[in-house]
């Protein structure tokens, strides 16, 4: 008889045992499949919010009247255009903060109604990433424009938006926001400076933050002093409400990362080791006559872990299988914002099909050795 028939009827003589061990190591690859699916999902959602919530750090000239800018909204100071490019070099090397744009913004009127008017640069993203950046890109004669401004001058998109002596395609669908966007046209940096007629300034950075930190540490005096190292003419102001938000998703996925995962794992180890002990435990008499009559350790050994093996690949199926409908059914209604990029990993599915019956192997090669090295004439005296 061949030694996978042998493992095959050991199977289904213990079948209890094997299906306990089978449930145990399915419901690992299970929640390893789902876990995957879920904390793929729960990174997307996590980015798609962080954008939405938009730029938590706001770079402004040192000499800026603060009270003034929190009632303006912008700071009535400039700096060079040029600090936006040094601090963009710094990116290669930080892990503080990412996602730079320079602005100009000030107040504009048109036709009696009064607007920001906020020129934006391209966005700088730390490289090596693979971050797409934040915000929209503004192509050259376009501007996007705010709902109330639309309303109020009665344009809409494509229509022809004039600033000063230049005019721009409307190239957005005006919503109301509730925001100070809807009082706001957004055009190219260069656009913005020729009309205000500030070539090569700004006179704001916007950033996001990255620091993950624990309760006891303040990320706003960190960012202070490694911003202020770089560009020492500046000040830093902290969005507070965006930035506590984006750092709780961040330390919310890597709880589960850390914690979730790791006890699943321990759990399922446990459980099949635990059931290798008992079966081992119930066979010692008859692991020590397959010893007597000459069976060696190694031939014992392989029925045990290659019982493990079979369990562990056909439940790494089954459980990837489940996993991963497990996460295709409760992922959109976890991450409704990403829903529809929750797709099956099937790469996962064979990664599995590898690992698991390797994990299965190594959780049952100590019962397994003990049992085999015991003293064939010791095993046969017990009751």
């Amino acid at each position: 008889m061949s030694p996978w028939s042998q493992i095959i009827r050991e199977i289904a003589f213990r079948k209890w045992n094997a299906l306990l061990m089978f449930i145990g190591l399915a419901a690992v690859a299970a929640t390893i499949s789902m876990g995957k699916l879920i904390a793929e999902a729960d990174e997307r959602e996590t980015r798609r919010v962080t954008r939405d919530m938009g730029f938590n750090l706001r770079i402004i000239p040192a000499e800026t009247d603060l009270g003034q800018f929190y009632r303006d909204g912008y700071s009535r100071r400039m700096m060079d255009a040029s600090l936006l490019d040094r601090l963009a070099t710094s990116l290669t090397n930080n892990v503080e903060f990412n996602h730079l744009v320079g602005t100009l913004r000030h107040e504009y009127t048109i036709n009696g109604e009064t607007m920001m008017l906020v020129g934006l640069s391209e966005t700088y993203v730390a490289p090596g990433q693979g971050k797409k950046p934040m915000g929209f890109k503004i192509k050259p004669g376009t501007v996007h424009i705010g709902s109330e401004i639309a309303r109020a001058l009665k344009k809409k998109k494509g229509d022809k938006f004039h600033v000063g002596t230049a005019s721009y395609e409307i190239v957005n669908d005006a919503i109301e926001t509730g925001t100070q966007d809807d009082i706001t046209v957004f055009m190219r940096l260069e656009d913005a400076q020729a009309t205000m007629q500030l070539a090569g300034k700004i006179n704001e950075i916007e950033a996001i933050d990255c620091l993950c930190l624990t309760a006891d540490q303040d990320p706003l005096s960190i960012l202070r002093k490694t911003i202020g190292e770089i560009l020492p003419g500046v000040q830093v102001v902290q969005k507070r409400v965006q930035a506590d938000a984006r750092a709780k998703q961040r330390q919310t996925r890597e709880r589960v990362n850390q914690f979730v995962l790791p006890t699943v794992l321990l759990i399922g180890a446990l459980w099949v080791a635990v059931l290798f002990v008992i079966n081992v435990r119930d066979r010692r008499q008859e692991i020590g006559v397959l010893r007597a009559i000459g069976k060696r350790g190694g031939q014992i050994a392989g029925l045990f872990l290659g019982k493990a093996i079979l369990l562990g690949l056909a439940a790494s199926v089954a459980g990837a299988l489940l996993g991963t409908w497990l996460g295709l059914q409760f992922g959109p209604e976890l991450f409704p914002v990403t829903k529809n990029a929750i797709k099956p990993n099937w790469n996962l599915v064979s990664q599995l099909a590898v690992a698991m019956p390797v994990f299965a192997a190594l959780v049952a090669f100590i019962p397994t050795t003990l049992a085999v090295s015991q003293d064939p004439a010791a095993s046969l005296r017990e009751d």
